[in-house]
C-alpha cells in the first residue's frame, strides 16, 4: 500500500516510536515569536537547560507586536533578543528587519518541500504550502524542539481534498477556504492533516498556496498540505539554485514527497468551486460562512488588510486594483500592514502603497498587531471591522468587538462603500 505526502515525510524523520501510535520526528525547523518563545525559555533557564539542538535551524523573529507598545512586550521582546544573542541564533530578525513569521520565513527560502516545521504558533501550518509538514505546538514540545531537534506526533491521518473547476474572476484563495471550513466546519479536520488536491490548487500560486493552508487550523487540522510541483521550484529557485543542476532536477526530487496514487486516506471531498462567489464569515466561527452579497449591506467601522493571510504581494496588488482611484468611505478608517520589508518595499516600487494612502489607509510597519487584538488596529467595544485575517473569535480584534473575514477584494470594496461588498459590483 503505498503511503501520502503526510506518511513520507514521518517516516522520513522517524526518530522513535514510544508507543503504538505516537511518533517522535527529527525537526528540520523550529521557528520562534517573541510571544510563545519567551515561556519556553524561561522555563529551560529554570531548568538549568539554556541550550539549543542547532542554531542553524532555529529561526527567530519579533513579530507580534513591534514596535514594542509597552514595557511588558519589550521584556518580551528582549527575552528573545537576549536568547538569540546568547545562543548565536544568526537568523534572528529584530525590529526593522522583521516580519510576519508566516510571510518572512517562507520568503527567505527556509521552507523546503519534505521538512518538518514546528513552531508556538497555531498558524505555522501555512508552511503546509511547500510540501512540508508544518504544525503548531505548545510549549512544552516548543521547549523540547529547541532543546533536542525533536517532536512527538501521533499516527497521522489524511483527509483529502480535491478542489476542482475553475475560479471566477473576483474569486481568491481566501474564498475558497472559507468555502470549505462552512462545508466540512471548525470540527471537521481535527489533528487531521488536510492534503489540498486539484486543478485549482495546480493552478494557484504559492502566495495562494498559503493562503489555503493556513487556515487548515481553522477547521481543526494539524497541518495543511500542498504537493511541490514546478511553482514550488520557481519560487525557492534563488535559495536552492546551487544545490541541484536545474529546475527540473529539482523538481525530479520533489517529486519523492507526492502522494502515491494507491495512499489511503481517512477520507476524501470534492468540491467543485466553478460556481463559488466571493466568501464572509458572519458570527464568531470561522465556519460561519455565506456568500458576499447577502449581508446586505452590512455597515464596518475598519477595514485591516495584511496579516500572514493576506498581508503578502499578491494580496496587496488585487485590493490596490480595486482602490486606484477611489476614496474609502468617511464612515470607515481602513488599515494596511505588507507583511514583510521586502514586500513593503516591493509595494512601494509599484506605486500599491501610493494608491492605499491616496485612498485614505493607514499605512502600517509589518506586524501581527491588528489581527490578535494587541496593536495597530485593536477595535472598540461594538465596532465591526472586515479583516483579511484569519479568526473571527469573539474579541478577537479587541474585546466586544465583531470580525468579518473575507478577501483582500472583498476587504478593498467593503473600505470603498463602508459597507460588506462583493468587489464584482463596483
Amino acid at each position: 500500500m503505498g503511503k501520502n505526502i503526510a506518511e513520507k515525510i514521518f517516516a522520513a524523520h522517524l526518530r522513535d516510536e514510544p508507543f503504538p501510535g505516537a511518533k517522535v520526528l527529527d525537526i528540520d525547523r523550529v521557528l520562534c515569536h517573541e510571544i510563545t518563545t519567551p515561556v519556553a525559555i524561561a522555563d529551560l533557564v529554570w531548568r538549568g537547560k539554556d541550550r539549543v539542538f542547532d542554531p542553524t535551524k532555529i529561526k527567530a523573529v519579533i513579530d507580534h507586536v513591534t514596535p514594542a507598545k509597552d514595557s511588558k512586550t519589550a521584556t518580551q521582546a528582549k527575552i528573545l533578543r537576549d536568547w538569540a544573542r546568547r545562543h548565536d541564533i544568526t537568523d534572528f530578525f529584530d525590529v526593522g528587519r522583521n516580519g510576519v513569521c508566516h510571510a518572512l520565513f517562507p520568503e527567505k527560502g527556509y521552507i523546503r518541500p519534505g521538512f518538518t516545521v514546528i513552531m508556538g504558533d497555531s498558524h505555522t501550518c501555512t508552511h503546509g504550502a511547500f510540501g512540508a509538514f508544518a504544525a503548531g505546538v505548545g510549549t512544552t514540545d516548543l521547549e523540547v524542539g529547541i532543546l533536542k531537534g525533536v517532536c512527538a506526533f501521533r499516527e497521522p491521518k489524511t483527509i483529502r481534498i480535491n478542489l476542482t473547476g475553475t475560479l471566477q474572476p473576483g474569486v481568491y484563495a481566501k474564498d475558497v477556504i472559507l468555502f470549505v471550513i462552512g462545508q466540512i466546519g471548525v470540527n471537521g479536520a481535527t489533528d487531521r492533516v488536510i492534503e489540498f488536491r486539484g486543478t485549482v490548487v495546480d493552478e494557484m500560486t504559492m502566495d495562494s498556496r498559503m493562503t489555503l493552508c493556513n487556515m487548515a487550523i481553522e477547521a481543526g487540522g494539524t497541518s495543511g498540505i500542498c504537493l511541490p510541483d514546478a511553482t514550488t521550484v520557481d519560487y525557492l529557485w534563488p535559495f536552492i539554485e546551487g544545490e541541484y543542476s536545474s529546475r527540473e532536477a529539482a523538481l525530479e526530487e520533489f517529486r519523492k514527497w507526492h502522494s502515491d496514487e494507491d495512499a489511503e486516506y481517512e477520507k476524501v471531498l470534492d468540491f467543485d468551486i466553478s460556481n463559488l462567489e466571493p466568501q464572509v464569515t458572519f458570527g464568531y466561527k470561522p465556519d460561519c460562512v455565506k456568500a458576499a452579497r447577502d449581508f446586505e449591506r452590512t455597515p464596518v467601522d475598519q477595514i485591516y488588510i495584511g496579516t500572514c493571510t493576506n498581508g503578502r504581494l499578491e494580496d496587496l496588488r488585487v485590493a490596490a486594483e480595486i482602490l486606484k482611484g477611489r476614496r474609502i468611505a468617511d464612515n470607515v478608517r481602513g488599515i494596511v500592514s505588507p507583511a514583510t520589508p521586502k514586500i513593503f518595499s516591493d509595494a512601494m516600487a509599484e506605486g500599491i502603497m501610493q494608491i492605499f494612502m491616496d485612498a485614505g489607509f493607514c499605512v502600517t510597519n509589518p506586524t501581527c498587531g491588528a489581527c490578535l487584538g494587541m496593536s495597530n488596529g485593536v477595535l472598540a467595544e461594538g465596532e465591526v471591522c472586515a479583516s483579511t485575517s484569519n479568526r473571527n473569535f469573539n474579541g478577537r480584534m479587541g474585546k466586544g468587538g465583531m470580525v468579518h473575514l473575507m478577501s483582500p477584494a472583498t476587504a478593498a470594496a467593503t473600505a470603498i462603500t463602508g459597507v460588506i461588498t462583493d468587489a464584482r459590483t463596483l
